[in-house]
């Protein structure tokens, strides 16, 4: 335990990796952690904050895929449609990235020491798929019937069966990151029913440090 802890030295933070598949409702999970005083990292939005217009790594994801950068910095959809289904262009894309978004988070969980924050939660969309959650003390998994994944996610627009299937393809299964978790929230039963389930959390693990 108390993994970025040893590595701050100072006092012990515990970090929370927080995960879930498309549609799962991890987005508002995370909102719910917030609103409890835990403050987030977001991995999606710092990979975003780097590609946009002079951000950090622009000009080298241009280098590496010519024709995806345009006037707002770089276009993902067309980044997307050069490393989708190639895996070494996917891994050079890493290469860049992953780097300046684990500088940033370390940052961040210093910040977040610094005003006497115990918990922090680090938001990661393939947290079980790159390994990320060996950075963390926890994990939280958010999870939904499929049924119910299925619903939410072909009701967002420019959304397709096939697309659907091609995202689940890249996702670890839902029951292995379940069986995988610490914590799992059920996203499908209301937003009073995840709230307390995110309360009984915080307090499980600031319970389990004393």
């Amino acid at each position: 335990m108390y993994f970025w802890g040893l590595i701050m030295k100072n006092k012990p933070i515990i970090v929370i990796g927080l995960t879930g598949s498309i549609a799962m409702g991890k987005t508002e999970t995370a909102k719910m952690f917030v609103r409890a005083g835990v403050p987030i990292f977001d991995s999606d939005r710092a990979v975003h904050d780097l590609m946009v217009k002079d951000g950090a790594a622009t000009d080298m994801v241009e280098q590496a895929f010519p024709g995806v950068a345009g006037p707002d910095g770089i276009d993902r959809k067309a980044l997307g449609e050069r490393v989708f289904g190639d895996p070494a262009a996917l891994k050079k894309l890493e290469s860049i990235l992953h780097p300046m978004v684990s500088d940033r988070r370390k940052v961040f969980f210093e910040q977040a020491r610094a005003q006497g924050c115990d918990l922090v939660v680090m938001d990661v969309p393939l947290l079980f798929e790159t390994g990320a959650q060996k950075q963390c003390d926890y994990t939280v998994v958010v999870t939904a019937p499929a049924e119910v994944q299925r619903q939410r996610v072909l009701a967002r627009p420019h959304m397709t069966v096939e697309k659907f299937e091609n995202i689940l393809a890249r996702q670890m299964p839902d029951n292995e990151k379940r069986r995988r978790a610490d914590f799992i929230v059920h996203s499908d039963r209301g937003i009073s029913y995840a709230e307390d389930q995110i309360d009984q959390i915080i307090k499980k693990i600031r319970a389990d440090q004393e």
